[in-house]
């Protein structure tokens, strides 16, 4: 990689690729805690845990979850879904204590209450399903409406140690429980993006297709809404569900839904494909996916449609995916980054695109 291209705000860039004996491919969630580091290889439908960050190319993981062995990555470990199993795992967390991983195309959460320390460790909650053996979309398959405690797609996860916030993706929807269920089949408190648990429609004022959430220290809440290209910031999460967001990154109003806003190029203010944000510092970050690049924002936007301060990844605001370094191959700049997340001043990009984690200092 050439980190050049990641600008001049990082420094000690580094790429890491997982096991030598089978390297990540297309991993789409990154999570750190108490320097241990998560990663989603949703590719090959698996979750790692390294009990420190690696500082080299490839490392072996100390812990697999949803295969029994490093060379293993079929769906489901090409079996029945069990709670031993993953197909599709996406957004992760943890606070170096409990796990939760989005199963995504399982339709389903999973939860362990201590950190795995074994290959294939069973889950030891499922939400979204009544049990650890069945995998359908709202547990009576897709034309079935949602309920409090059914789950369809669910992409992003987050927690604040205590609640628990899950990107219920396919329903179009937040689902909040008061505290981190230890029960399977557990129902939400409440919802964010509809006026009831039943619902499946949308309105351009609610998150259309909700990806991942996440929360700052001081209880601001965005959602990185994919499918019209922005990321709603509320200034106060509990008003989430009753009031619109506060604040619009990537469009100027809630019913404008352009892909770069209808622009032949990006800007400084657009999006495309965002699936996720992070906050760092008195600001955020921004993975603006479809352009191959993070945003930075030094604070909170205050107003819509406001435009980053800095990039990383891309050499100016009008550079896309569609950079000239790239022509024979992606690997010298980011390439479709699905997942960021910081620790201290440590910033983790899932670098989706070319099958990495890169690691640097902000």
């Amino acid at each position: 990689m050439d980190y050049s291209t990641l600008g001049n705000k990082v420094a000690k860039a580094y790429t890491f690729k997982g096991s030598k004996h089978k390297p990540f491919l297309a991993p789409r969630g990154v999570f750190v805690a108490n320097n241990m580091l998560f990663v989603s290889d949703t590719g090959q439908n698996r979750v790692f845990i390294w009990n420190t960050i690696p500082t080299t190319e490839f490392a072996e993981p100390d812990v697999i979850l949803g295969q029994e062995l490093i060379k293993d990555s079929g769906r489901n470990s090409n079996a029945s879904v069990s709670s031993k199993t993953l197909h599709y795992p996406s957004g992760l967390w943890s606070n170096g204590e409990k796990l939760i991983v989005a199963d995504a195309w399982n339709h389903r959460a999973l939860i362990w209450h201590t950190l795995p320390t074994k290959n294939a460790q069973p889950a030891d909650v499922v939400l979204g399903q009544p049990n650890f053996e069945t995998n359908q979309p709202n547990v009576e398959g897709q034309a079935a409406n949602p309920k409090a405690n059914t789950l369809n797609w669910p992409y992003g996860v987050f927690s604040d140690g205590k609640s628990l916030w899950i990107a219920d993706t396919g329903n179009r929807r937040v689902l909040f429980f008061n505290d981190i269920p230890t029960v399977n089949f557990a129902a939400a408190n409440k919802v964010i993006g509809k006026p009831n648990f039943n619902t499946r429609d949308y309105e351009n004022n609610d998150p259309i297709w909700p990806y991942s959430i996440k929360i700052s220290e001081n209880g601001v809440l965005a959602i990185a809404d994919t499918q019209f290209y922005r990321i709603l910031v509320w200034n106060d999460k509990n008003n989430a569900f009753s009031k619109p967001a506060n604040i619009i990154i990537g469009q100027d109003n809630f019913d404008a839904c352009g892909q770069n806003q209808f622009r032949l190029s990006p800007e400084a203010n657009t999006l495309n494909w965002t699936y996720d944000a992070c906050f760092y510092k008195d600001g955020i970050l921004v993975n603006d996916t479809g352009n191959s690049r993070v945003l930075g924002f030094d604070s909170i936007p205050k107003s819509n449609n406001a435009s980053a301060d800095w990039l990383i990844g891309r050499p100016d605001f009008q550079t896309s995916s569609e950079y000239k370094g790239n022509l024979t191959g992606t690997q010298s700049a980011i390439y479709w980054p699905f997942s960021i997340t910081t620790q201290n001043n440590q910033l983790f990009i899932a670098d989706t695109g070319n099958h990495r984690i890169i690691i640097c200092n902000l």
